[in-house]
Order: structure tokens, then C-alpha cells, then sequence
């Protein structure tokens, strides 16, 4: 008996139109999809990455944390994850994490200028809090 919630197809099929969603700029029915991606394959890395990134496209900034988060406990070295965690963090208004791990994106890849660019923003960003009364 097939599951009516259940999209047609397997998990790779359910990761391909997502990625196809995500490039058709249709981040929210991307991330649905993706989820279930992820659910029935948790250690796949590019289906959770593929996640990510429809939840930041989509606006769900703290849902993209914890999927960038998730990426990082498996592989610590991930620049694109360390780099998308802080742009995430930063969307979301949590500027020190984002700093953090933007930081960690430079110095891991120092020749990416968007890298570089991104931390400068934040860390301008934080100032101009810090300055606030």
C-alpha cells in the first residue's frame, strides 16, 4: 500500500527534484521535499546539505542553522557548511555565532573573496550593535 503523503519515487528521485525545485527558485516545496529526503537517509551529506540551503532560500534561518550544524558534527573541516551556518546565524540575527563561524569558512578557505566578504559584513554589523544604547 503507498503512503498518500508520501512524494512518488525513492530518496534520490525525492533529492533530484528538490535540487530542481531549489534551481526553479521554489525553495520552500524544495526544503519539503528535502526533508523527507533527509528523514529516510540521514547521513546522506548532500541531501542535508541540499536541505540547508532550501531552508535559507526559503527564510527558515534557524531550521538552515541546525541542518548547517548538523553537517558540521559529521565533518568539522566542511568550509561551504562552516560558511553557510554563519550566513544562516547571521540572517537570523545571531551575530556572535555568526562571526564565529564565518571566521572559521575564512580561515579555511582564505582564498574565497565572498568567504571574506560575508565576515566583514558581520563582524560591521556587530560593531554597529555593540554601539547601540
Amino acid at each position: 500500500m503507498v503512503d498518500p503523503g508520501q512524494p512518488d519515487g525513492g530518496v534520490y528521485e525525492w533529492y533530484q527534484r528538490g535540487l530542481q525545485l531549489l534551481g526553479d527558485r521554489n525553495p520552500a516545496a524544495a526544503a519539503t521535499l528535502l526533508e523527507r529526503a533527509v528523514a529516510a537517509e540521514p547521513t546522506s551529506r548532500s541531501a542535508r546539505e541540499a536541505l540547508a540551503r532550501a531552508q535559507y532560500d526559503a527564510g527558515r534561518y534557524h531550521d538552515a542553522i541546525d541542518s548547517f550544524t548538523h553537517l558540521i558534527a559529521a565533518n568539522p573541516t566542511d568550509d561551504y557548511a562552516q560558511f553557510g551556518l554563519g550566513l544562516a546565524a547571521s540572517r537570523a540575527g545571531e551575530l556572535e555565532l555568526a562571526a564565529e563561524h564565518l571566521a572559521l569558512a575564512v580561515a579555511m578557505r582564505p582564498d574565497l573573496d565572498h568567504y571574506a566578504r560575508a565576515l566583514r559584513g558581520v563582524r560591521a554589523r556587530r560593531g554597529l550593535a555593540e554601539e547601540l544604547p
